[in-house]
């Protein structure tokens, strides 16, 4: 539909900016991921396991046609994101183009679970259960466009990124609701 929109009216300019799996935290540990309930995504759900919260993670699938039979995902560094080059998409710019903005790194959730450990010093016990319907066995970006036009790259390691998460994990045991918020406004 942007693409169609742009091929009517030779004025528009859209840059689509496609992202996978952002993880991490400001490294202040003031701004991080606090979602309410059981936790959709993998490193709030290790941050919950390290911490008490849930008796453990489960992993699934073990039988992927993979090198470690785990399904590799990509984990963007979330403050990457919000450096993502306005200046190179504003100026003039007509026509439509998408970009991938990532690593270009696979992983899978027991690499994720050991950086973690080692980050935290905390165990996270996990368990293995059967694939979930849909899933694929490897699925990560291709940032080569946004590498060589916009001369964007993620440069936080998974190291970086699970050091970063256990510092807002430990500043704010309860998320946002332990005083976080006063001290942004300082």
């Amino acid at each position: 539909m942007l693409r169609d929109t742009c091929a009517a009216d030779e004025e528009w300019g859209v840059v689509i900016l496609r992202y996978f799996n952002p993880i991490g935290a400001h490294p202040s540990g003031l701004l991080g991921e606090d979602p309410k309930g059981i936790p959709n995504n993998l490193m709030p759900y290790i941050t919950r396991v390290a911490t008490g919260k849930q008796p453990h993670l489960k992993v699934f699938g073990n039988d992927y046609p993979t090198r470690m039979g785990e399904a590799r995902r990509e984990y963007l560094p979330a403050m990457h994101l919000s450096r993502a080059p306005p200046d190179q998409l504003s100026s003039g710019f007509t026509g439509a183009e998408a970009y991938n903005l990532g690593t270009g790194v696979g992983v899978t959730v027991l690499e994720m679970v050991e950086a973690f450990q080692q980050a935290s010093s905390s165990p996270v016990p996990y368990t293995i259960e059967g694939r979930r319907p849909g899933d694929v066995a490897i699925c990560y970006a291709d940032p080569s466009k946004a590498q060589g036009d916009l001369k964007w790259r993620a440069e936080h390691s998974l190291a970086d990124m699970c050091r970063d998460v256990w510092r807002w994990t430990t500043k704010n045991p309860d998320g946002y609701s332990t005083g976080v918020k006063e001290e942004l406004l300082r």
